[in-house]
């Protein structure tokens, strides 16, 4: 049967999961930062900012009101920046499952995405979304794979039916810290990945950059409670893989104009969508730092967004660390 779904955030992802919610037969609200943007969405039947000439389904509808939206909703769905996150817990009561479809980690206080909800709402309510999901491409229906968490495999289960789409493709897990932290984590690594390419340094590093990363997420992901074999699955190396190669990859993309010389508030600009792994590589270098963790790429990451290091002296940096073992 037909199930009401809120979607909040009509940025990219959020407008291309209501799509999917709305392809699959469920009744879909589409909450926009305005009642203005929602007239516009509605009336053209796309969002043509983000995702130009891919037609809403029927059964979508964008609105300004909040409130209206949740009222009677059988599940939610975060899809807007982390950051904005704390803004819309007061309006989450009920009982309802609240998908979390946000990456990052809060540069101040250090949270995952669950442990910021966790502090409004119910654990047992919390779902993740996450994996390798270009929103442009799942707007436009081609096939994805990604990952549902919940510490209640059965939660997942109920989250994942209601976007019952042939071409979402959605395992579940019950790894919740495993699979937030991948999904915070492969940002920075795919900052490093478009600094790599941009300056040209070849194949050969990038495939270093993918390696070591995934390395270093492990590490981190693992110190804090979650799984290894996560960061082996779709929310781990399968979102790193498409973030640090896929050319629709903002964090790549901010990567890449760094090495051309822009700074970090011109090169957000111009990519014009919040770039998630500049907020996410401060955090990571406090926690490492915290917990005396050894992960030096995503350090050196952040160093130069701080501008503490220049790009050049970072990777010679990278380069002259002493050899040691490769596992361990």
């Amino acid at each position: 049967m037909s199930k009401r779904i809120t979607v909040i955030g009509g940025g990219s992802w959020g407008t291309a999961l209501a799509m999917v919610l709305a392809r699959a037969g469920q009744r879909v609200a589409l909450v926009t930062h305005s009642e203005a943007q929602a007239a516009i969405l509605n009336g053209e039947r796309q969002n043509r900012a983000y995702l130009p000439d891919i037609m809403f389904p029927e059964r979508l509808q964008a609105t300004g009101d909040l409130q209206q939206a949740l009222d009677g909703a059988e599940a939610c769905v975060l899809a807007m920046p982390c950051s904005a996150v704390p803004s819309v817990l007061p309006a989450l009561a009920g009982d309802y499952p609240v998908i979390v479809a946000c990456k990052g980690l809060n540069p101040e206080t250090l949270q995952r995405p669950d442990q910021l909800l966790e502090s409004a709402i119910a654990r047992s309510r919390i779902v993740l979304l996450s994996g390798p999901s270009f929103a442009l491409e799942v707007a436009r229906g081609q096939p994805t794979a990604i990952t549902m968490a919940s510490d209640d495999i059965a939660m997942a289960a109920h989250a994942a039916s209601f976007f019952d789409d042939t071409n979402f493709r959605i395992y579940t897990c019950d790894d919740v810290i495993g699979v937030a932290m991948g999904g915070a984590l492969k940002n920075v690594i795919a900052i490093a990945a478009g600094i790599a390419e941009g300056l040209g340094l070849g194949h050969n590093s990038m495939a270093a950059v993918v390696t070591r990363g995934l390395s270093e997420m492990a590490r981190i992901a693992c110190a804090v409670g979650g799984r290894n074999e996560t960061l082996m699955g779709l929310s781990g190396i399968g979102d790193l893989v498409l973030t640090c190669t896929g050319a629709l990859s903002r964090n790549r993309r901010l990567g890449m104009l760094l090495a051309e010389g822009l700074d970090v508030a011109t090169a957000e600009q111009r990519i014009g969508q919040a770039v998630e792994g500049v907020r996410t590589a401060d955090a990571v270098d406090r926690l490492a730092r915290q917990m005396a963790l050894d992960v030096p790429l995503m350090q050196s990451v952040a160093q130069v967004l701080r501008g503490d290091m220049a790009i050049a002296e970072a990777v010679c940096s990278l380069m002259n660390r002493p050899e040691r073992r490769e596992f361990e």
